[in-house]
């Protein structure tokens, strides 16, 4: 395996009608030895309200290469953390492993590896009467995957981007700006 410094890549997946699980991972992918690694060591102290954890697929099932997620959104309540430490972290290590399988990262030197993911969690969730979980998972899943996916490749690449410029505007521009 030839060295992977330093990685970046995100993904959406929007939710089902009626429910806030939109997921948007953002991952950070290198090597255990250089800024990657330094930052994923420097992770495992915690900040209040953005719980950080490795990503296990369930209990005693760490998942390779070692990775931590965080919140994007503070916790507040004890609904929110479990479904982050439930469904979403389930979804999130069924992603990682699923991506091992695919070949998106490489089975050889996979702890040579190691992955940081920042993990969008609609505050909404927490006191979501009515939260599809199965949803849940779904787009966390999917999203993950992608963003894992994306990085490896350095998507979207720079012609990409300059392609797209004046064809693609973020969304919260709606009426703000016109190309």
């Amino acid at each position: 395996m030839s060295e992977i410094w330093f990685r970046t890549g995100e993904a959406t997946v929007l939710a089902a009608e009626g429910q806030y699980t939109d997921a948007m991972p953002e991952v950070l992918i290198g090597s255990v030895r250089g800024p990657v690694g330094q930052a994923f060591a420097g992770m495992l102290g915690q900040v209040q309200g953005h719980t950080r954890m490795f990503v296990v697929r369930d209990l005693n099932q760490l998942v390779r290469p070692s990775t931590i997620m965080t919140t994007k959104v503070t916790i507040h309540t004890a609904e929110y953390a479990e479904l982050l430490g439930g469904v979403v972290q389930a979804a999130t290590g069924d992603a990682i492993v699923d991506c091992v399988i695919e070949g998106i990262l490489p089975k050889d030197g996979l702890d040579e590896l190691c992955m940081i993911i920042t993990i969008w969690l609609d505050e909404r969730c927490g006191s979501h009467e009515d939260i599809d979980r199965k949803d849940l998972y779904r787009t966390n899943y999917e999203a993950t995957k992608l963003a894992i996916g994306r990085a490896m490749r350095g998507e979207p690449t720079i012609d990409e981007l300059i392609a797209n410029r004046k064809t693609v505007k973020h969304y919260a521009l709606d009426g703000i700006i016109e190309y």
